[in-house]
Parts: C-alpha cells; sequence; structure tokens
C-alpha cells in the first residue's frame, strides 16, 4: 500500500498538468466547435517545456502511454453486432475493402515517396478507420523508433484537420452528387474521418443520413481490432534478437476485443455504454495532452510537405471510391 501511495504521489504533478490542458481543450472545442483532440494536441505543444521537469515527467509519460491505451480498450464498448448486422452485409463488405486497400496502398505509397513504410500504416489506417482515435491506437501496437511520436502527433493534427473540413464539404457533396438519405449516410460514414464529425455531418442532412452514418462509421471502428493485431505482430516480428518479444497481442487489444464481445452478447446498460464512451474519450484526450507535451514543435516543422500530400490522397481516394460504389448502384 505504501508503494502505491509512492507511485501515486510520484505520478500526481504529470497526470494534474494533462487534465488540466484536457478540460481546457474541452472548452475550446464545445466553444468554437472543433476536434477536442486537436486542440489537446496543441495546448500540450504549447507546454512541453513541462516534460523536462523531474517533477512532472513521470506523471506525462504515465499519461501518454497508460492512459492511452485504457481509452483504446474501452473504445470497444461503443460496437456490437447488432449495429452491424443491421446495416445489411454489402456496405460492411464495402468497409472492409477499402479499409484494407487503402492500408495497403498507403504503404506503398509511403515508400514511394521516401517515407518509413510504417508511417504508411499509421496514417492510412487513421484515415480509413477512426481519424484521431485510430492514429493513437495503431501507434501504441507499432514497433517504437526513433521518430514515432512525430509521427503520430502529425498524423493526429492533419487527420483532425481534415475531418472538420470534410465534415463541413460532404454533406454538399453528397447534395451535388444528387445521393438519398441512406447512400449520403453511407457516404459519409464511410468517408469522414472522426466520429463525431460523422454525427454533426449526417443529421445536418436528415435523421436517417445520421443513423445511416453512425453505423457505417462504427463498422469502420471495428475493423480497428484486425488492424491493431496486425500492428502487433509487425512489433513482434521486428523484436531484436535475444530480447524480450512483446506479447501476442497487447493487453488493451484483448481489452478491446472482450468488451467488444460483451456488448454484442449483452444488452448492457445505456448509462455503461455511454460512461464507458465518456471515459475513453477523457482517457485519449489527456494522453494527447501529454504526447504533445513531450513533443518539439521544432520536430513537427521539419517534416515539410510530403507529409500533407500523402494524407491529402488518401483522404480523397477513400471519398472517390466509396462515392464511385454509390454511384454505380453497388449499394
Amino acid at each position: 500500500m505504501t508503494q502505491f501511495f509512492e507511485r501515486a504521489s510520484t505520478l500526481a504533478p504529470g497526470v494534474a498538468v494533462s487534465l488540466v490542458l484536457a478540460l481546457a481543450a474541452t472548452f475550446l472545442s464545445e466553444h468554437y466547435a472543433a476536434p477536442v483532440m486537436l486542440f489537446a494536441l496543441l495546448l500540450g505543444l504549447g507546454f512541453n517545456f513541462l516534460a523536462d521537469i523531474g517533477k512532472t515527467r513521470p506523471g506525462i509519460e504515465f499519461s501518454a502511454r497508460a492512459l492511452l491505451r485504457i481509452g483504446v480498450a474501452l473504445l470497444g464498448l461503443r460496437i456490437g453486432a447488432s449495429q452491424i448486422a443491421a446495416l445489411g452485409w454489402q456496405p460492411v463488405l464495402m468497409v472492409v475493402l477499402l479499409v484494407a486497400a487503402l492500408i495497403v496502398g498507403s504503404i506503398a505509397l509511403a515508400r514511394t515517396m521516401g517515407f518509413n513504410p510504417l508511417f504508411g500504416f499509421l496514417s492510412g489506417g487513421a484515415t480509413a478507420i477512426c481519424g484521431a482515435s485510430a492514429a493513437l491506437a495503431i501507434a501504441a501496437s507499432l514497433p517504437a523508433h526513433e521518430r514515432k511520436d512525430q509521427a503520430m502527433l502529425f498524423t493526429v493534427i492533419l487527420v483532425s484537420v481534415l475531418s472538420t473540413i470534410a465534415m463541413i464539404a460532404y454533406p454538399l457533396v453528397a447534395d451535388l452528387a444528387g445521393l438519398t438519405d441512406r447512400q449520403a449516410g453511407i457516404f459519409l460514414g464511410a468517408t469522414i474521418h472522426d466520429v463525431a464529425q460523422v454525427v454533426g455531418a449526417g443529421y445536418a442532412i436528415s435523421p436517417e443520413a445520421g443513423d445511416t452514418a453512425v453505423i457505417v462509421k462504427l463498422v469502420r471502428v471495428a475493423m480497428l481490432l484486425p488492424v491493431i493485431m496486425v500492428a502487433g505482430q509487425i512489433t513482434r516480428h521486428d523484436a531484436t534478437a535475444g530480447s524480450e518479444r512483446p506479447p501476442l497481442l497487447p493487453w488493451f487489444v484483448v481489452a478491446f476485443a472482450i468488451l467488444v464481445i460483451v456488448n454484442s452478447l449483452l444488452a448492457l446498460p445505456a448509462a455503461v455504454t455511454a460512461g464507458a464512451g465518456e471515459l475513453s474519450r477523457w482517457c485519449l484526450v489527456i494522453s494527447l495532452a501529454a504526447i504533445g507535451m513531450k513533443t518539439r514543435p521544432g520536430d513537427l516543422v521539419k517534416v515539410g510537405i510530403k507529409p500533407v500530400v500523402l494524407m491529402l490522397v488518401q483522404t480523397v481516394l477513400l471519398a472517390g471510391i466509396t462515392m464511385a460504389v454509390i454511384k454505380l448502384g453497388w449499394l
């Protein structure tokens, strides 16, 4: 018990700072209608000097790693088999093929542009699945390397910006394309990066479009499990000879899978799933603030324009292929 309190007192300053920045990010997000993840990152970058202070460093490290994994695990309670079954097999198949194709294509494109292929895996997964949350989950499963945090931060920032632009632009695109409400919902749910922006764009069109968009988006979120399992296997494969190999599946991936199964088999009270979703959101926001504090702003400036081009291409491809599938009448 004494060790527990000593550990808690060591972590408290850094965790408290991360929490304060998360609260500030939430306030700004609610008042200026922009992604809370983006505000958390920017605020963290502004206070990055705190990561060099011995008193706050341990708590910041804890928030950036442990809280990130807890938040990812709790995402499992957002997904249930009934939600996927209600949509029908065709949109589900489209989402599965889109996610796989975009990630594989992003790896190839990243290699062609001179990037580490893992950056293509990370950015492609974030674009194809669920934006910032996916970027955090995938990064937590990929092997460590010198520029991993920098790549993750850049991905989260850009995917949040692109998601906000898509929330505004894609309903107009759906209207110009003459899509029905159901088709518009499928288009928005399959292409907008973050869940909150999917909700905003879908229900701005109609209740039917909003409901369809959310279900399609949850199918994309469900793809997070197989993708982070693949990322975990990459980490095991890249473990150096003689070092301790990571577990077959990280604990938070196992927890994620268990919670998906529980939510599929049991009729959990809405208060439980809503509470878990809110706790997951807070863990991720606090973690992002901590990751921002660990990052030097100058490191992000050095990446240049090529990563921006890569993620723009990913976003345009996702929207273009989805629109083509819908207009060809395959859904």
